[in-house]
């Protein structure tokens, strides 16, 4: 079935068409997760907190490219929607090449505060040098890790959601064979679990790089051309929800961490660890969902096609609500067999992560709504209100909760903090589909 994004959706076809993005997500989330059992079973807890300690720095430079991949799709989908080809192709090559460039300026100060930031961020001596070496590592490539990320959102506007998801999925299972070989048989510890992931990020970013640079007869094609600040500084406003998310989420992780080391030391750190790896491959549907509904939505706004705006934004939040409620289940139903396969080897933490996982995974009801209810002001381009949605949901609310629960309920506090910060990212969330609803004829 050929599905455009200028199509009438019903159900049937809204989920096959978010599918591959759905699926990208997905597979990008359980190579990280391969990672974390390798480094976890093969090199020891020390090295798994370790690796999640300094992962969310990596995180956060990883924003920029879904960044500007999310925020440039709204705009090139709203010219594609209004008829402006050109433009939007000169859009694409200009997102690509300010990516490129960020990623060598961040490479270089990486590589310059990497020490001193880990030390600030309160690494212990014995992970401390786990923390460095991976990080350098990582570091190096992380170009590759942001043109990887801002494809995951171009491929689906330039209509190639299929050719995004086989890309992610040879990325994935690059890394989990280099896994298996380098820290399973070789023993290259955080060493071979770090160069695993930058040969499959360097995968993910070259591969669509070289396919819209030479394939012919792509309705978008990368070349080189002039930056412009106009539609650059509108790219970033309108993704600047993706990035506050990444910034935000790892913020609140480097808290829940210290908190962590405070309230259960190195086992709490490890136990979060495992519940970011699994949490991220129920939330990666939210947002594979999200990432491949938001070009749609772009495009008819850019049409005026309100009628199919309201289709899209009921039956969207209809799926969300579904969705959230399956994802909370299977995860409570899980949470031993999951726990299991990380830190088995350790009853005490074993016994710590499994109790986490039922705290902190009844957030899933709430997340899928609130994550596309940001996405929907991205894809009509009001990166404010979508950036504002984000950054109260993943930094000021999670942080509230994980710095005052602790102090009344213990241990226990840190895990339901997501949860808390869900609730009223859902009220917020609410306020303004409501307030916005007749502007936007949606």
């Amino acid at each position: 079935m050929s599905i455009k994004i200028s199509d009438h959706f019903t159900y049937k076809k809204l989920l096959l068409f978010v599918l591959p993005s759905v699926l990208m997500m997905v597979f990008t989330s359980i190579y990280g997760v391969v990672d974390g059992f390798f480094v976890s079973n093969y090199a020891g807890k020390t090295a798994f907190a370790a690796v999640n300690f300094i992962l969310p720095l990596m995180m956060i430079l990883g924003g920029l490219g879904f960044m500007m991949g999310t925020g440039g799709s709204a705009l090139i989908a709203m010219n594609l929607g209004a008829g402006k080809r050109d433009r939007a192709n000169r859009f694409f090559s200009m997102v690509i090449e300010f990516t490129i460039i960020m990623g060598i300026v961040f490479t270089i100060l990486g590589h310059i505060f990497l020490k001193k930031t880990a030390i600030f961020m309160g690494a212990t001596d014995s992970m401390l040098p786990y923390c460095i070496t991976y990080g350098r590592i990582l570091l190096t490539f992380i170009t590759f890790f942001m043109l990887q990320n801002m494809f995951q959102g171009l491929m689906v506007t330039a209509g190639k959601p299929q050719l995004g998801f086989a890309i992610t999925v040879g990325a994935g299972v690059s890394n989990i064979f280099l896994d298996f070989l380098f820290v399973g048989i070789l023993g290259w510890g955080v060493t071979g679990a770090a160069v695993a992931t930058i040969i499959s990020q360097c995968f993910g970013g070259i591969v669509p790089l070289l396919y819209f640079t030479f394939v012919k007869d792509q309705e978008l094609k990368f070349g080189i051309v002039r930056l412009e600040a106009e539609p650059l500084i509108h790219a970033c406003g309108n993704g600047s929800s993706e990035l506050a998310s990444n910034v935000s989420i790892s913020v609140v992780s480097i808290v829940y961490n210290a908190q962590l080391l405070k309230y259960s030391g190195e086992n709490g750190v490890a136990a979060y660890g495992v519940i970011m790896y699994v949490a991220f491959i129920f939330i990666a549907m939210f947002m594979g969902y999200s990432i491949g509904a938001a070009p749609i939505i772009s495009f008819h706004f850019g049409a005026d096609n309100h009628s199919e705006l309201r289709n899209m934004r009921k039956k969207s939040i209809r799926i969300m609500a579904v969705s959230g409620v399956l994802m909370m289940q299977i995860a409570q139903l899980s949470a031993g067999t999951l726990a299991k396969i990380y830190v088995g080897y350790d009853q005490a933490l074993l016994t710590l992560t499994v109790r986490a996982f039922h705290i902190y995974t009844l957030a899933f009801v709430l997340s899928g709504i609130n994550i596309f209810a940001s996405s929907l002001f991205t894809a009509l381009n009001n990166g404010p209100i979508s950036a504002l949605i984000a950054f109260m949901r993943s930094l000021v609310f999670e942080l509230l909760s994980v710095l005052i629960l602790p102090l009344i309920f213990g241990i226990d506090g840190i895990w339901g903090a997501v949860f808390v910060a869900e609730v009223m990212a859902f009220i917020m969330s609410m306020f303004f589909m409501l307030k916005y609803k007749k502007k936007y004829n949606y």
